[in-house]
This record gives C-alpha cells, structure tokens and sequence, in this order.
C-alpha cells in the first residue's frame, strides 16, 4: 500500500466530510436501532411537525420550529437567529442590528436575495429594493414568534417565483385572553483581529401587551428597542506602489495572504466598519370574529433606526499619532492611502409596514382569504464623508443616497374546497416594486442637502392566477398537482446623471408557467415516499434592472435587459418514523437557466458590482434530517440534519472561465446537530454545534485561501445555553455563542465569542 498517493488536498477534504457526519451517524444510527426497544408503542411522529402551516397539502419537503423549541436550543437575539440550525440553510447575519441578514439555500447564495420569500402572519417581508437588502426581519420581535416554518425549492403552486429557493414564514403571537410579556436581553463579544482586541456589547428590550375581548375583539400591541454594535466588518488592504515623494515612516501594518493567495497589507478598520445602531419596533395589531367562521385583522408597524459608523486606524508615526491617510511606509514598503478611505458615514431610516386579512373557516364547502399588505421606505437617508474620521467629524464635502417613498405591496387572495378526496384551490397574487434612489453633493456631509447628481427610479409588477389539486386517491397514495402563470412588466426605469447623460428604459413584459407535481406513498403507518417536481420563473427585480449606481465606496454596473431565472427542481425523499423520533432523507436537484448573479469586487477600490446572466447553473444534493426523543437518559433528546451538494455552472457565455466550476457560496457540506438535556421543566440545557465548508466568491473560483478576511470561509461553531424557570412566568437564560470562538467570514467577519444574558416575565 502506498500511503504516499492521499495528498494533502484529499486528507483536507475527508476531513471536512468527516467532522459534520462524525455528529449526524451516530444520531441516525442511534434512532434506528432504537426502534426495537420498543416495536409494539410505534406511532406516527413527525419531525418539528412536517404538517406545515404554509400549505395544508404540502408537495415537498418542509421543517418547523416551534417557539418553544426554540427558546430551549438556542440563543435568539434577532428574528432571523431561529433559522441559523436548520437544513441547508445560511443565515449571513454579520452582527447584531445587521439590516443585511441575507438568507441562502440549497442551491443559492446570501447575494442572491430575491429566491427566498419571508412572510409575517401573510405579510410579505422580503426586500428587493436593493441588491443586498434583506428581509425586514425588523418588523418582528423575538418575543412574539410563536412558529417558524421553512418550505423548500418551487414545488407548490400557492408560492410566487421568488420561491424556486426557500419559503419562510413567521407566525406571531394571538391573545385568547389578557396576557402581556417583558424581555430583557444582551450581549457581549469578545473580537481580536490583526492583532487588535475590543468587546462589542448589545442590548434590546421588548414588551407585549394582548387581550380578547368578550365582543370578539382583540387587540397585541409590540415595542422593541435596540442597542448594538458591530465588530469591524471590512479592512482596507492595500499593495506597495513605487516612486513617488517622501513617505511617512509609521507602525502598524498587518501583513497576511488574502483571498487569491496574494500577499496584502492591512491598514485598519475602513468604510464605516464599525456600526452603532439604535432600532426601535412599534407594531399593533386588531383583529375581530365576526362569528366562529369569518374573521378579519389589520397591522400597523414602524421601524426605525439610526446608525453611525466609525473606523480604526492601525497606523502611528513616530510621535505614537493615528495616521488616516497619505503616502506611508513601513520602511519596507510604501503606500498611498486615499482620504476617502477611512470616510465614515451616517444612516437614518423610518419603515411602515400596513396589513389586512380576512378568512373564513368553514367547516365544510368552500373558504376565502385575503392578505394585502404594504411596506413603504418614509424616509431613507445616508450621508457619506469623503474624508477620514478625524477631519470628518468638522464636516466637509461628502454625498447623500435618499430612498425616501420607495416601497412595495402584495395581494394574495385563494378560496378552496376540500370535499371528498380532492382539495382544490385557486387563488390570485400582485405585487409592485418602486424604487426611487437619489444622490446628492453635499457641501457638509452630515446634511442631506446638495446637488442631485443621479437618480435612478423604477418599477416591477406581477400578477399571477394559480390553481392546486391535492387528490388522495387511495388511502396510501396522494398526489398534487398544480399550474402558476404569472405575467411580468418592468416599467418606468431611469437613470439621470448631472453632469451626464439621462436614459429612459423601455416598458418590459414577460410571462411564465410553471407546472408542479407532487407524488406521495405512504407504505405504512411509518414510512413515507415522495416524488416532486416543480417549474419556477424569477424575474428580475427593480433594483437588478435599473439601479446602476456610484456611491461612496462603491460601483453598481445594472443590466434592464436580464432574462429571468427558469428553475428545474426535482426532490425525491423517504421519511421514516418510529417511536422515538424520526429520519428523513432527501434527494435534490435545481436546474437553473439564466442564473440572475450580482458579481461584486471587492480588490479594487472603490469596489465594483455588474449584474449579469449566467447560462446554466445545476445543484445536486442530499439532505439527511433526524431526531430522537430520548437518548438512554431521562430528558435527553437531539436532532441533527447534514447536507451535501455540489452546484456548478454548466454555461456562461458571459464568462467561459466560468465553465465547470463551482457556484458561489454554496458549500459542499453544511450540518447542524443540537443536545438537549431537560430532565424538568424548571430548567434545560442546550449545546448546538454548527459547521458549513469552505466556498468560493468568485464565479472561477481564483479566491481559493478562503478562511481569511475577504473569503467565504468554513464555518465551525458551538453554541450553548442554559434555560431556568424559577417561578412561574419567569425565564433566565444565559448561554454562549461561538464558544470555541470560531474565526470565520463571508467576506466580511463572523461575531467572535459572545456572551448571551436573557430574563423574560410572561403573564
């Protein structure tokens, strides 16, 4: 035998497949073999209810969370925290207060925003103003969460096209008496990079107070309060020049190899890195029972927050003085550091989000709903220096971005009928993007008043009529069946520059029909089998179409002529329950045709954005999701899921390099495993261990040292936390995440270790 032939690449690689499934076998196995310890008390248990409140026929793979649940495993500061742990799925949560919290899926990226859909109580919640706007997880509070359910790839015809990646939905609190909570909670992390240390801390508070009243009104009002600040979310490297004047001789620089294997050098914390943000959250909600079987609520929500950015110069002269900017040298190199590099800036937002709905709940015949809902930007302000803190801080020349009145509304109205054998529904669905940005000089930077000197503005709709089938045609067999058409129109888009050029963008149509199909067997009382298979069209969104824009530290290059991304997906799944808990294992693939990409550059300065299309791109995959009731002792449980996939790009005219690699920030392997030991309900306590491997930024795959600043590194994080209940109504909860203090990124840095204090008093 030689050993010599394992290379160092192949042992990386066993091992990156090794550790997650060293955690998933033995729980998989463990469920198994626990079947004979008891084969005569086998029921039907399902894992984290499959039976989703997003579709009452589901034709596909679905996982839930309960807020109970949730509250025991994990440490929850923000909304999006309670997905962190589930299969397959990326939250690219940068830090606490990050209004960038970008989901990615099986087969997508956290830069490819518009293929998941986050709904509240119906409430459409995600943003595709912006190429990197996130959903408005802000609009809830963790305190009110109830359920979080997630739906997987464009199998169901009740989703828009934004679905072909994931479905989310978040279902707030309703009163069925006087109830009220109180939640304290805070954070403190710990954070050394290139050689700098600091602690980052973050506070938030949140109340509810809810009632039903005898006449069958009921009302929730919500407040939460925010306090937080980042670690430093980007550095500026630079590379020596030559010739030139007299440098400064300064200390301070951090040598280290970035993401293409080049040798970089690190000046310090640059771009606004540092961000303070104070959010704010008002919502109330009234809802009233006309008779037990038609109901109807309305929403109001504001949101606002007020960030201040901040950087950190690592460089001192020879007096021990910071030095911001100029011509520098370590006595080794020399550098030229523009002034704007340093340049803070400033963020003012005030959000509203209005909602109405109204449904029956008959028992038998037919039933309606309606949901509409709209979010509008009132205000949107962000004012950027052109020069470094310490000058900036006196004011000076600089620009403003205003998005004031931008915004987007939904409908969804259905009406269904499950008689007999059959489940019909059909239903209709609109929504609408606006996006009006403007840019402005400005004589002082920390006033919005200047010169406009671009304004790009435009608009999207889609209508779509849907029709679904769920026929159980036998006891054991249950197929769904179902067509979406949706029609498309881009309209109104512009781009005016002064001094400059204005362009006008012609009206757009287009159209999609996207078939879906669902078989279900159930073999036995115990095991299910599932085919699905579903078309999906994603059009491209406001912001891809026609925000091309040059602001601050930044370039965006936009494209309004983007065909939209066609989806092909596949899933065949084997459920198998036993008394004990349950496994579940999935085979996936999504075949997308012009690929929608966002390809940003962040090794020039300023960094640089251009929206194209790419050809072909398929996703391959297996998903393995289990979970076990009682492990030997008394109160204690897991669960686990582990996902392999491979995503590559099959064609891309646009690029040829391109051809044969891997997709962005989708990585080969991710899995999450949880221990829980609750031996009384007075307390628990939780362990989560979470790992995703290595991925590629670039579509050729050239940044290949990945777990560095500017990469889309590995991720391997445990997270604890221990739950007491003193007395009734009264939780504490102290826990730490990322306890092995884990270093990683999506180019921008992961939290490092951070300590979680929680007290929450319900009555």
């Amino acid at each position: 035998m030689q050993v010599s032939c394992i290379n160092t690449t192949s042992l990386q690689t066993m091992k990156t497949i090794m550790r997650p499934l060293a955690v998933a076998i033995p729980l998989a196995l463990t469920i198994h073999y626990a079947q004979a310890e008891d084969d005569a008390t086998l029921q039907t248990i399902t894992i984290n209810s499959t039976r989703s409140t997003l579709d009452p026929d589901l034709p596909s793979t679905s996982i839930t969370k309960t807020q109970e649940e949730l509250r025991q495993q994990q440490n929850i500061f923000n909304p999006e925290d309670a997905l962190r742990n589930l299969p397959s799925m990326t939250i690219r949560k940068r830090y606490s207060g990050d209004r960038n919290a970008l989901v990615g899926g099986r087969s997508f990226s956290t830069t490819q925003a518009p293929r998941a859909l986050v709904y509240m109580d119906g409430y459409l919640l995600s943003n595709f103003l912006g190429r990197f706007d996130a959903p408005r997880w802000n609009m809830i509070a963790p305190e009110e969460m109830t359920r979080v359910e997630v739906l997987y790839g464009p199998y169901s015809a009740l989703y828009p096209g934004n679905a072909i990646g994931t479905s989310i939905a978040v279902t707030t609190s309703r009163p069925t008496a006087f109830s009220g909570a109180v939640r304290i909670a805070g954070q403190d992390q710990s954070y050394d990079q290139y050689g700098v240390s600091d602690h980052f801390r973050n506070y938030q508070a949140s109340a509810l107070l809810a009632d039903k009243l005898p006449s069958g009104l009921w009302y929730k009002l919500m407040v939460n309060h925010q306090d937080a600040t980042s670690q430093p979310m980007g550095y500026y490297a630079a590379t020596p020049v030559t010739g030139g004047g007299a440098a400064t001789p300064v200390t301070g620089i951090a040598y280290d190899t970035g993401p293409f294997g080049t040798r970089r050098a690190i000046m310090g914390a640059n771009t606004g890195a540092i961000d303070h943000t104070i959010q704010n959250t008002a919502k109330v909600t009234l809802g009233y029972d006309f008779s037990p079987t038609i109901s109807t609520e309305a929403m109001l929500a504001w949101w606002s927050n007020d960030s201040t950015t901040r950087n950190q110069t690592f460089l001192r002269d020879a007096a021990g003085n910071a030095v911001w900017s100029g011509r520098v040298t370590d006595g080794i190199n020399v550098f030229n550091i523009p002034t704007s590099a340093f340049a803070p800036y400033t963020r003012e937002e005030r959000h509203a989000l209005l909602g109405f709905s109204a449904k029956t709940r008959n028992k038998a015949g037919w039933n309606a709903s309606v949901t509409v809902s709209a979010y509008r930007i009132l205000d949107d302000v962000q004012r950027n220096a052109t020069v470094a803190d310490p000058l900036a801080a006196s004011g000076g020349a600089g620009s403003a971005v205003v998005r004031d009145g931008s915004g987007f509304q939904s409908l969804d109205a259905s009406t269904s009928n499950a008689a007999g054998d059959h489940a019909l529904t059909f239903g209709l669905h609109a929504d609408t993007y606006q996006l009006k940005q403007s840019t402005r000089a400005t004589a002082d930077w920390r006033n919005a008043n200047g010169t406009e000197t671009q304004y790009v503005g435009g608009e999207t709709r889609i209508l779509a009529l849907y029709g679904q089938d769920a026929w159980h045609f036998t006891q054991q067999w249950h197929l769904v069946m179902g067509l979406r058409a949706e029609s498309w129109q881009a309209s109104s888009g512009t781009q005016r520059v002064v001094p400059g050029a204005s362009v006008d963008y012609p009206r757009r149509n287009d159209h999609a029909w996207s078939p879906k199909l669902s078989l279900a067997w159930d073999m036995d009382a115990q095991t299910t089998l599932r085919m699905s298979a579903g078309r999906g069209t994603r059009f491209a969104t406001v912001a891809e179409l026609f925000q091309g824009t040059a602001a601050g530290s930044s370039i965006t290059v936009n494209d309004p002529d983007l065909k939209p991304e066609r989806s092909t997906a596949l899933e065949l799944s084997a459920e198998q329950r036993y008394a004990l808990g349950s496994l579940r294992a999935s085979l996936f693939q999504d075949d997308v045709r012009d690929t929608i990409w966002s390809q940003l550059n962040l090794n020039v300065f300023p960094n640089v954005t251009n929206v194209q299309n790419v050809g072909r791109v398929r996703t391959r995959g297996l998903e393995l999701v289990g979970q076990i009731d009682r492990l030997g002792i008394p109160g204690l449980s897991a669960e686990a899921n582990i996902a392999f996939s491979k995503s590559t790009i099959l064609e891309n005219a646009n690029y040829l390099p391109s051809v044969g690699k891997n997709w962005s920030r989708v990585p080969r392997v991710r899995s999450a495993s949880t221990l829980i030991y609750a031996p009384s309900d007075r307390w628990s306590l939780a362990a989560s261990y979470r790992y995703s491997g290595p991925q590629f930024n670039e579509i050729n795959n050239t940044d290949y040292n990945t777990d560095v600043y500017g990469g889309v590194s590995r991720v391997s994080q445990l997270d604890v936390r221990l739950l007491l209940k003193p007395v009734k109504g009264t939780e504490v909860s102290l826990g730490v995440d990322n306890l092995n203090n884990n270093k990683a990124y999506q180019l921008h840095p992961y939290p490092g270790r951070t300590l979680f204090a929680e007290v929450r008093y319900a009555f």
